[in-house]
């Protein structure tokens, strides 16, 4: 009965031992993934960090640039429906950049541009994200009547307008 319960003890022993080394490498492999998200997180946090600096730096420069009005457009406002004198800086900063791509374009005799050419002319690149985001802008802009839709989907300045 003895050598029974040894037996017994010796299996229940050995079945341990086997479980410990299955749980160890278990351990390494998920010490190893936390290893390399954390890593991933740190390179990330680093790269936001850089971005963030040279949007500050551009965010800066161009605030400097800008005269400071009591109408100043805050970016995210809304667009105000055009009418007769309303000047273009009542619009947010993206927005007049289009307008004035669209202008500078009309005024040297060139056709409509569009959404992913107004894209490259402000430097955006002609990434779907920026397209379709640049898309919305001037969409909203000429439900609003500072641009106008073509059939073809492109965009054009009507008119001249103040304040460029």
């Amino acid at each position: 009965m003895l050598e029974e319960r040894e037996t017994a003890a010796r299996v229940r022993v050995e079945s341990l031992r086997e479980e410990v080394a299955r749980l160890a490498e278990v351990l390494e492999a998920a010490e190893i993934e936390l290893e390399r998200r954390v890593i991933a997180r740190e390179e990330l946090v680093e790269a936001l960090a850089v971005s963030a600096a040279e949007s500050t730096a551009v965010t800066e420069v161009e605030a400097e640039e800008e005269a400071v009005l009591s109408l100043a457009p805050v970016p995210g406002s809304t667009v105000p429906a055009w009418r007769e004198g309303l000047p273009v800086t009542v619009l947010a900063p993206d927005y007049q950049r289009i307008v004035g791509v669209l202008e500078q374009r009309r005024s040297t005799g060139h056709g409509p541009l569009r959404a992913n050419e107004i894209a490259v002319e402000l430097g955006l690149g002609a990434t779907p994200a920026k397209v379709e985001g640049l898309r919305s802008k001037a969409r909203r802009l000429a439900e609003r009547g500072w641009l106008f839709l073509e059939a073809s989907g492109a965009f054009s300045a009507l008119w001249q307008r103040e304040s460029l």
